[in-house]
C-alpha cells in the first residue's frame, strides 16, 4: 500500500547509512510519505495516543524498578518510599499507574472504533489479530503489576486469579504451581509477576512495530470502509495527519494529567494501601476497573470451569471475528440494521462492567423481595451479569454472522473522493448553467 519509496538521501553520510542500514528511509516512508486516507477522523487519532502511553509506561516503569525492592517484606514499604523519599517519585508511580488505566481507556476506544468501521476484515486479518495479542499481553502485564503493590487488593486479587487456573482439568494445578513457585502466593510468586511485568512491556514494544508493519502493508481502513482507488483518495502522513494526531495527543495528556494532579487514587482501591495480610480477606475482592466485564462474565457462570472458560472466550472470540462477520460492506455507516445491535452490544459491556463492580447477590432494583412480581433471586446483579453476557456472546456468534446474510446496506460510495466531489456546484441566483453541468 505504501508503494515505492521517494526518500532521496540528501547528505553523503544518508547515501553511506541508506546503502548499509536504510532506517531513514524507513521512518521517512513511515512517518512522512505514508499515503494516508484523507477523510479519516479523530476516531483514527488513538493509535498515536497508544503509542504515547507505552513509551510513558515503559520509562516510568524503568525508573520505578531502580527503587523497587520484589519481596513480600519490603515491596509495600518501597512502594511508600518511593512515594514519599525518591525525587518526583510521586510524580513517577502515579504517572505509572494512572497510565495503566489511561492506556486501556485509549485500547477500548481504539477496538469499538475497529469493531464499527469494520477494520477487521479483509486484507486486514492479520493486522487485527496483531492487535488482539497485544491486547492480551497488556491485560497480563496489568494484572501482574497490579499485584507488585503488595496491598491487601494486590494480594488477594493474584490468590482469586491464579486459582482459576487450576479449574482446567490435567493441566491446571501444574500451571498453578508454577506461576506461583510453590504451593500458596508468596515471594517467589511475586517474583516471577515481577520479572514477568518488566519483560512483557518490551514484548508488546515488539508487537507494535509488527502492528505498524502490517498497517503499511496493507493501509489503513477509512469511515466509509472502501480501498483506496487513486492517489486523489490520499494525503502524506505528513503534516496532515501529524498535526491532527499531535493535537488529539495533547488533548489526552489533558486528561491524564488531569488524574495524575488532581485525582490520582480515583481509578484504585482504598484496600491497596493496606499492608498484604493473608489472614484477613477484603470484604469484596475487585480487580481494576478495566477488568471487570470479563470478571463480571466469569462469575456470571455458576461453574467454575465454565466461568474460566467464558472470561477467556469473550477475548479469544475476537481473534475469529474476522471470519465470522459475513457482511461485505465494512463501515456501519451504511448498515444501519448491524449498527442497532452494535450499540446494544456496548450497552450490555458498559453493564457488565457495572455488573463486575458490585456484589453478585445485590440487588439490582432495592425494595424488591421474593414476594414481589420479580423474584429476590433474579432481582441481583449476577442475572443482570448472565444477561448482558448472553448478549455479548450472542452478538458475536450469532448476530454478526445472520446480518451480514439477511441485511440490506445502504448504498457505499465508489471511492473517498466520491462524497465529497461528487455534489455540483451551486449556481448562483440569475446565472445560467454552463452545457457541460445541465443533465
Amino acid at each position: 500500500m505504501s508503494g515505492h519509496s521517494t526518500y532521496e538521501p540528501k547528505t553523503g553520510f544518508e547515501r553511506w547509512l541508506d546503502l548499509r542500514l536504510p532506517i531513514v528511509r524507513m521512518a521517512y516512508d513511515t512517518a512522512i510519505e505514508f499515503p494516508t486516507p484523507k477523510n479519516l477522523n479523530y476516531w483514527w487519532t488513538f493509535g498515536g495516543i497508544l503509542a504515547i502511553c507505552l513509551m510513558i509506561q515503559i520509562v516510568t516503569g524503568i525508573i520505578l524498578v531502580m527503587h523497587y525492592v520484589p519481596h513480600v517484606d519490603h515491596a509495600f514499604q518501597s512502594v511508600e518510599r518511593i512515594m514519599r523519599d525518591v525525587n518526583y517519585g510521586w510524580l513517577i508511580r502515579y504517572m505509572h499507574a494512572n497510565g495503566a488505566s489511561m492506556f486501556f481507556v485509549a485500547v477500548y476506544i481504539h477496538i469499538t472504533r475497529n469493531l464499527y468501521y469494520g477494520s477487521y476484515k479483509a486484507p486486514r486479518e492479520v493486522l487485527w489479530i496483531i492487535g488482539c495479542v497485544i491486547y492480551l499481553l497488556m491485560m497480563a502485564t496489568a494484572f501482574m503489576g497490579y499485584v507488585l503493590p503488595w496491598g491487601q487488593m494486590s494480594f488477594h486479587g493474584a490468590v482469586v486469579i491464579t486459582n482459576l487456573l487450576g479449574a482446567f482439568p490435567i493441566v491446571g494445578e501444574s500451571i498453578t504451581t508454577l506461576l506461583w513457585g510453590g504451593f500458596a502466593v508468596d515471594n517467589p510468586t511475586l517474583n516471577r509477576f515481577f520479572a514477568l511485568h518488566y519483560l512483557l512491556p518490551f514484548m508488546i514494544a515488539g508487537l507494535v512495530a509488527m502492528h505498524i508493519w502490517a498497517l503499511h502493508v496493507v493501509g489503513n481502513n477509512n469511515p466509509i470502509g472502501v480501498n483506496v482507488k487513486s492517489k486523489e483518495d490520499v494525503v502524506p502522513f505528513h503534516p496532515y495527519y501529524t498535526v491532527k494526531d499531535g493535537f488529539a495527543i495533547l488533548v489526552f495528556m489533558l486528561l491524564f494529567a488531569y488524574f495524575v494532579f488532581y485525582n490520582p487514587n480515583i481509578l484504585g482501591h482504598a484496600d491497596n494501601y493496606i499492608p498484604a495480610n493473608p489472614l484477613v480477606t477484603p470484604a469484596h475482592i475487585v480487580p481494576e476497573w478495566y477488568f471487570l466485564p470479563f470478571y463480571a462474565i466469569l462469575r456470571a457462570v455458576p461453574d467454575k470451569l465454565g466461568g474460566v472458560l467464558a472470561m477467556f472466550g469473550a477475548i479469544g472470540v475476537l481473534f475469529v471475528l474476522p471470519w465470522l462477520d459475513t457482511s461485505k460492506v465494512r463501515s456501519m455507516r451504511y448498515r444501519p440494521t448491524a449498527r442497532l445491535y452494535f450499540f446494544i452490544f456496548l450497552v450490555a459491556a458498559v453493564v457488565l462492567g457495572f455488573c463486575g463492580a458490585k456484589l453478585p447477590d445485590d440487588p439490582v432494583i432495592p425494595g424488591l423481595t421474593s414476594f414481589t412480581v420479580i423474584d429476590a433471586d433474579l432481582n441481583s446483579y449476577v442475572w443482570l451479569s448472565r444477561l448482558a453476557t448472553l448478549y455479548y456472546f450472542a452478538y458475536f456468534l450469532v448476530i454478526t454472522p445472520l446480518l451480514g446474510l439477511t441485511e440490506t446496506p445502504l448504498p457505499v460510495p465508489d471511492s473517498i473522493s466520491a462524497p465529497v466531489l461528487s455534489h455540483p456546484a451551486t449556481t448562483p441566483a440569475g446565472a445560467v448553467a454552463s452545457p457541460e453541468k445541465k443533465g
